[in-house]
């Protein structure tokens, strides 16, 4: 008869002190709680949208710290508002500038243009999507493909690109990208 009153203590005093750890362990939380500021809306990255909302490198930080604010800190050349490098996104958009554009996406980094017609050819036309391939302004940065069509006799027909004409367009968008960083440099200084 002891051990019974003995039992019904012993798990009130254990539950009663694993609530109060809980409760104490909760009070180094409250930074991973907060509602995040505008300033962490705009630091997302192309791979993983929820990152910039939430603030955590794989989403809801709960235990310990972020550190890849820390890491993402040391990138000098990527802009602050959108996900991959604001070199190659000003490059991209001026670069194909010269077409109608159809859909841009700073942080997936993604520049999608519309059909485009050149002057004095009116049965062919063209469209190219540009990729931004990260946060760095590197040479394989930048990846476009091109779309051209033709009228037939049914209407719009796909046909081939010549070989080279992406790779021209990728190396315009990388020559744009590094002027823009050395006029960025020299206006700094």
């Amino acid at each position: 008869m002891i051990e019974r009153k003995r039992a019904p203590r012993t798990r009130g005093l254990l539950i009663g002190g694993l609530a109060l750890g809980l409760l104490a362990g909760c009070s180094s939380l409250g930074d991973n709680l907060r509602t995040p500021g505008p300033e962490e809306y705009n630091t997302g990255s192309r791979r993983d949208g929820v990152r910039g909302r939430l603030g955590g490198s794989d989403g809801l930080v709960i235990f310990g710290t972020d550190r890849s604010r820390q890491r993402d800190a040391g990138v000098s050349d990527t802009g602050g508002g959108i996900g991959v490098n604001a070199f190659l996104w000003r490059a991209t958009l001026d670069t194909l500038s010269f077409m109608p554009l159809s859909s841009a996406d700073p942080f997936g980094g993604v520049v999608i243009t519309d059909w485009y017609s050149p002057p004095g050819s009116s049965g062919e036309r063209i469209r190219a999507t540009a990729y931004i391939m990260g946060r760095q302004l590197r040479s394989d940065g930048v990846r476009v493909a091109v779309f051209r069509q033709e009228m037939g006799r049914n209407g719009w027909v796909d046909v081939p690109v010549s070989a080279g004409t992406a790779a021209e367009l990728e190396e315009q968008v990388l020559l744009r990208a590094r002027e823009l960083r050395a006029q960025s440099t020299s206006a700094s200084r």
